[in-house]
């Protein structure tokens, strides 16, 4: 396992329920400075943050539990990126059409939850990312939920063959309905990396690009990449 690079991102992962060994696993295996947060205190000092899949009702009632609903949604206010997984995503979404309360309404997009099913009705397939570059990313669903609708402001990243929105971004939030992280991939977590590093240094790439992880003209929208 790869060992967290001199001046790498300090990237948290939520690690209250849910699968987030994997996200640190993953960041840690692409040289970055992982942590788990449990505690508002565990947010001090990291670059970025990961929401993990999981259940969604159990990681909305510990972020209360622990008082980290605040300190999130500062951390987001702050210009620090987030990717939410699956269950990451419901807390993330302004509007869970199931009828539960918003948890962390950063993402103006409506989602279902278990979209496709019972976990015996999981699957998995490959999806064309174009802001990660050519080659399809191996997606993981379990239980996942679906994006409804999207607002203005939000980039759709990557779409099922029949259209089903399923990868998004606004601004410093991505968000995927599936589990990249259980499949051996790292370039959402690359892009998120990428993220927190313009995020603590906001003069990195200054004169070359006006905006180092973003390009228009891709297809499902403009979004990021990594570079």
């Amino acid at each position: 396992m790869s060992t967290a690079r001199a001046g790498a991102p300090r990237i948290g992962v939520l690690a209250v329920q849910g699968d987030f060994a994997e996200h640190l696993a993953t960041l840690r295996s692409i040289g970055v400075a992982a942590t788990e947060v449990r505690l508002p205190s565990d947010l001090d000092g990291i670059d970025g943050l990961i929401l993990p899949g999981g259940e969604s009702t159990a990681i909305r009632r510990l972020i209360d539990r622990w008082g980290l609903r605040e300190p999130i949604l500062e951390l987001a206010r702050s210009g620090a990126p987030l990717y939410g997984t699956c269950a990451g995503l419901i807390v993330m979404a302004r509007d869970i059409v199931d009828g539960d309360a918003t948890v962390l309404p950063l993402l103006d997009v409506a989602v279902r939850r278990n979209a496709f099913g019972r976990q015996l009705d999981s699957f998995e397939t490959e999806l064309l990312v174009p802001v990660l570059g050519d080659q399809p990313v191996h997606a993981v669903f379990i239980r996942a939920p679906i994006i409804e609708r999207t607002g203005p402001g939000v980039d759709v990243l990557a779409t099922l063959d029949d259209g089903r929105i399923v990868a998004v971004r606004e601004r410093n939030v991505i968000a995927t309905s599936f589990h990249p992280e259980l499949a051996g991939e790292t370039r959402f977590h690359r892009l998120l990396a990428t993220m927190a590093a313009e995020h603590a240094d906001p003069a990195e790439g200054a004169g070359r690009r006006r905006h180092p992880t973003r390009r228009t003209g891709s297809a499902g929208g403009a979004g990021s990449t990594a570079s």
